[in-house]
């Protein structure tokens, strides 16, 4: 393989490598509006009421269970709610019926709900759970980005059609193929889990995979640690470092890179993958 360019790499870095499915994940917001359909739909009785806190309190006589729906209403997954005024303060209970039909009330009425279904703010519960469960979804944007790095690269793994492994610790390495990685895992007091492995006749290849979309002290910080392991790993024979990596982040941080780049020689982004590396890489 003929000497790469660093700043040619870095050049095809991307920016941002969110998928279709990192901005709302649907099936769950679906499966989370199901699961209080029954509930939702008998409190949308209140929707437009002139009567709304007595027709309240009919309600949670007839069907109490309505009062798990209510956390929902206000963007809240816990069961509990915890309210202070000048009143006092009260823990209020909504798995099971704990407070008095006054003091929910005086909760709906204080938190704006009777408010807002009395006057048609919304004109369907249900509708409404839907777009407030996908309000909360957003915040499972960071999970679900932290995934896609090792999906992608685990899709490149599959199309090459190597023996790959994921989630190793270095121990089970050692134990599995009776190799000695002591050289990299400080005398074996490292506990290390790799995110990929894979195994060909000749060699033992264990892959790293990261994406920064920002910059950060952790990025130098991985450069560097990268670097150690990889001139490590130079002296075990039939024991390979891969680090897969990508994202704007790493302009900013750049040198970092560019010194680990320049003593490992298996150092990709996902446009190598798009190239096929790994064919290269695992023949």
């Amino acid at each position: 393989m003929s000497k790469r360019n660093f700043a040619d790499w870095l050049k095809t870095f991307r920016p941002s490598i969110n998928g279709y499915g990192y901005y709302t994940d649907f099936d769950k917001v679906y499966k989370n509006a199901e699961g209080l359909k029954l509930e939702i739909n008998i409190l949308n009785a209140l929707v437009g009421s002139q009567n709304i806190e007595s027709e309240f309190e009919r309600i949670l006589e007839k069907y109490p269970d309505c009062l798990k729906a209510v956390p929902i209403l206000l963007a809240v997954r816990q069961n509990e709610i915890y309210c202070q005024d000048e009143t006092g303060a009260v823990n209020y209970r909504f798995d099971q019926k704990r407070q008095t039909f006054e003091q929910y009330k005086y909760f709906m009425r204080e938190t704006g709900l009777f408010d807002m279904l009395q006057n048609h703010v919304v004109s369907n519960l249900y509708d409404y759970v839907t777009g407030v469960e996908v309000g909360l979804g957003s915040n499972g944007r960071k999970n679900r980005g932290g995934h896609q790095m090792e999906d992608l690269v685990e899709r490149y793994l599959k199309k090459a059609k190597v023996e790959y492994y994921k989630e190793m610790y270095l121990t089970d390495i050692e134990n599995r193929w009776g190799i000695d990685l002591s050289a990299i895992s400080a005398e074996g007091t490292s506990t290390k889990r790799w995110d990929f492995v894979v195994k060909t006749p000749s060699c033992i290849y264990v892959i790293e995979t990261n994406f920064y979309a920002s910059n950060g002290s952790k990025l130098n910080e991985t450069a560097r640690s990268y670097k150690m392991i990889a001139e490590e790993a130079e002296t075990i024979q039939g024991f390979q470092f891969v680090w897969i990596t990508d994202g704007g982040g790493w302009t900013g941080a750049r040198r970092n890179l560019e010194e680990t780049f320049n003593v490992l020689e298996n150092v990709y982004n996902i446009s190598d993958m798009e190239h096929n590396i790994f064919a290269d890489l695992f023949k």
